[in-house]
């Protein structure tokens, strides 16, 4: 399976095509989304690789990549586990003082909000066909969010969109 080209079609079709990210689009068409692969099952890897990706990021801030996705299938498949991960993410960006310079956006295949039904329509904003963990610089989501009126309202719209497709479509969509 060709995870990198499953992950851009879901960008291209779901993120882009639904508007779930008003700011994916332009990154995307100018191709300045880095997409990089952790194949293993460990942990330990996936920190490793982690950290690489954050220190690309970090000395090649003059490049013309926007944002990295770390695609990682086989490592945190159950979600619970993952979103446990998700501290020590927090504590590797920490440690490496990129606090305030990169953020991390997490998306899962089986991700669930607290309090929402598992199979509820507002969990698919965060869906994606892989556990990922998305890298944006802070300095790229200023810009955008600068140009776009309402970001506190992304969310809330995203909901509701999502709600009044309904899950049979969103499924019918790829999102599984």
């Amino acid at each position: 399976m060709d995870f990198i080209e499953n992950t851009k079609s879901w960008i291209q079709t779901f993120v882009i095509g639904l508007n779930i990210c008003p700011f994916a689009g332009h990154p995307f068409r100018e191709d300045k989304i880095r997409y990089r692969l952790e194949e293993s099952e460990s942990v330990e890897k996936l920190v490793e690789t982690l950290m690489e990706e954050l220190n690309f990021l970090q000395k090649n801030e003059n490049i013309n990549i926007e944002t990295s996705i770390l695609i990682h299938p086989n490592t945190l498949t159950d979600f619970l586990d993952y979103n446990d991960f998700l501290s020590i993410a927090d504590a590797v960006l920490e440690d490496m003082d990129l606090e305030g310079e990169i953020q991390i956006a997490s998306f899962h295949p089986d991700y669930q909000f607290a309090g929402e039904k598992k199979n509820a329509p507002s969990n698919y904003v965060t869906r994606s066909p892989f556990p990922m963990l998305h890298l944006l610089r802070e300095s790229s989501v200023t810009k955008a969010t600068e140009i776009h009126p309402n970001t506190e309202q992304i969310p809330l719209d995203n909901i509701q969109k999502l709600n009044e497709l309904g899950l049979e479509k969103i499924k019918r969509m790829g999102k599984t």
